[in-house]
């Protein structure tokens, strides 16, 4: 991927979160740092590493826009969120005010679920594939998530690092027709493959207890994955003066729709 974005020009810089230094030189060369470290327990959880960013934006002082790693559910909204999964949010929360004390101007990127996690697999856990004859429902499967295809995360958050509006604020990925119940989604699979799926929902007690005997980072993504399912954390509020929705604005960005996204797995 990196050499990709050379061939296109961009000019890679060498820079360590082991070498405080090393990360001034490459902040300075720069006006926006954008950090899209993992924050998943499945792939390597490494939030606390951007105080080593902050650290080195601070000294360099001529960051204009910083966008650290955020992208999924709203850590200020998650101060109820479950152990062990509330860690991310925590340690999320602990980055924000590192650069809020630091006077670094910032935008946040929140409130997606990647397509690529909860998408061509019916956002069933431990595959990325969609299921042959049998779903799990979480509850009721009605709670609303906006599931967004990746690239149209990076579209949204590119257009956020010179836009006033954006400025110390919150940008939610919530594309209105993104906006999806696990049921709908089901329904649009079932349409493109011409049959029906066996449903089997599971309760909230259910899925909870499931954690029992997981590792830690499956006990993670079960909480996260209640949050998401069963709260509907993702869509159960009204964004306010903290914030802007991205679709709102940036109509321009012709965001890809779910129904055409699952066509790749048919």
């Amino acid at each position: 991927m990196l050499l990709a974005f050379k061939k296109q020009g961009a000019h890679l810089v060498e820079g360590s979160f082991s070498d405080l230094e090393s990360l001034v030189r490459a902040v300075k060369l720069v006006d926006v740092v954008i950090c899209p470290m993992s924050g998943a327990h499945i792939r390597s959880h490494n939030i606390l590493l951007q105080l080593q960013l902050v650290e080195a934006i601070k000294r360099a002082g001529n960051i204009k826009r910083f966008l650290p790693s955020e992208f999924g559910l709203d850590p200020p909204r998650m101060g109820h969120a479950l152990e062990p999964g509330r860690v991310t949010f925590d340690d999320k929360m602990v980055v924000r005010k590192a650069i809020e004390d630091a006077k670094i101007p910032f935008t946040y990127v929140c409130g997606a679920g990647f397509a690529g996690y909860l998408a061509g697999n019916l956002s069933q856990m431990g595959t990325l594939v969609p299921p042959k004859e049998k779903v799990l429902i979480y509850g009721d499967g009605n709670a609303k998530v906006p599931i967004v295809d990746e690239d149209d995360i990076a579209a949204y958050t590119i257009k956020t690092i010179d836009d006033p509006r954006t400025l110390n604020k919150t940008l939610y990925l919530r594309p209105p027709e993104n906006e999806l119940s696990q049921k709908q989604l089901v329904e649009m699979w079932e349409n493109l493959i011409g049959r029906k799926l066996e449903q089997i929902s599971i309760s909230e007690q259910d899925f909870l207890a499931s954690m029992k005997g997981m590792d830690f980072a499956g006990q993670v993504g079960v909480g996260h994955f209640y949050h998401m399912f069963y709260e509907g954390a993702l869509t159960n509020f009204e964004i306010g003066e903290e914030g802007e929705e991205a679709s709102k604005l940036y109509p321009e960005v012709k965001y890809t729709r779910m129904n055409e996204y699952i066509k790749i797995y048919a």
